[in-house]
């Protein structure tokens, strides 16, 4: 039995998101169809994390265990062959590590929201990327999104009904940049909370059009009550960008 670690890309809008479930199609169930067929086997994938319905992905690391002979390499040939073309295999390997597993050795992952500031949408990034036709502060967005960066129980910043041991992380970037008539903001962290970057993000941008005070998050912080916070940004401008580990990082095998 042989692991393969692939690193996968998806448009996340036509899915229910990556992890298999009754509501809608998901991105694994997809891969793991096409898998059965080149391999003739049941296989089960398990990725660095779940992503909702409409976020993408960029450089989505995942895993499986197989007895076929095909090399490692070939995997990504193999599948884009039968995939949709919004679900492409971009690089596969055999880990030294044949303990390596995808979610639990990750270090820290990086997300990315996009948010196309301008009076009308735009036909190419419509799907990518949160349309806002108002004003922005981009100095108030970039100065708040510094109140995130460090070790902080972010129990206010995830989805209600959401059981989970501990709700402290650790943010290593948070930081805005602007191009033109695009905003991007770039998050790296130890982990996320459900729901936790588009809250954020929603947060930011509320306080950037004066519906929340500026000190919004850093009371938010303090107090972990939701109500402190804005509204959850859509799910359609968020990507995973990439995932870290300590002898890998998918963002390097990312062309564009």
């Amino acid at each position: 039995m042989r692991r393969i670690r692939l690193i996968v890309q998806y448009n996340g809008n036509a899915y229910a998101g990556w992890q298999v479930q009754k509501t809608g199609v998901a991105v694994q169930e997809v891969i793991e169809r096409e898998l059965q067929k080149i391999t003739g086997e049941s296989i089960r994938i398990h990725a660095s994390g779940r992503t909702d319905a409409c976020v993408h992905a960029m450089g989505q690391v995942m895993h499986f265990d197989t007895d076929s002979r095909i090399p490692a390499a070939k995997f990504p040939y193999a599948l884009n062959v039968s995939l949709p073309k919004d679900i492409r295999i971009i690089y596969g390997d055999e880990p030294e590590n044949q303990e390596f597993h995808s979610r639990f050795d990750a270090i820290s992952k990086h997300y990315r929201y996009c948010i196309f500031n301008a009076p009308h949408d735009s036909a190419f990034s419509y799907d990518r990327a949160l349309h806002i036709h108002g004003e922005i502060d981009r100095a108030l967005l970039a100065k708040v999104a510094k109140d995130i960066v460090g070790k902080h129980d972010f129990f206010a910043f995830m989805a209600s009904g959401t059981q989970i041991p501990s709700t402290v992380r650790e943010i290593y970037k948070s930081e805005w940049t602007f191009e033109k008539n695009l905003l991007i903001y770039d998050i790296e962290g130890s982990g996320f909370l459900y729901n936790m970057v588009r809250i954020i993000v929603g947060s930011m941008l509320d306080i950037s059009r004066n519906r929340l005070d500026e000190n919004a998050i850093q009371k938010a912080l303090i107090s972990k009550d939701r109500s402190d916070l804005g509204a959850t940004a859509p799910a359609h401008g968020l990507m995973l960008m990439g995932v870290r580990y300590h002898d890998f990082n998918s963002e390097d095998y990312i062309d564009a």
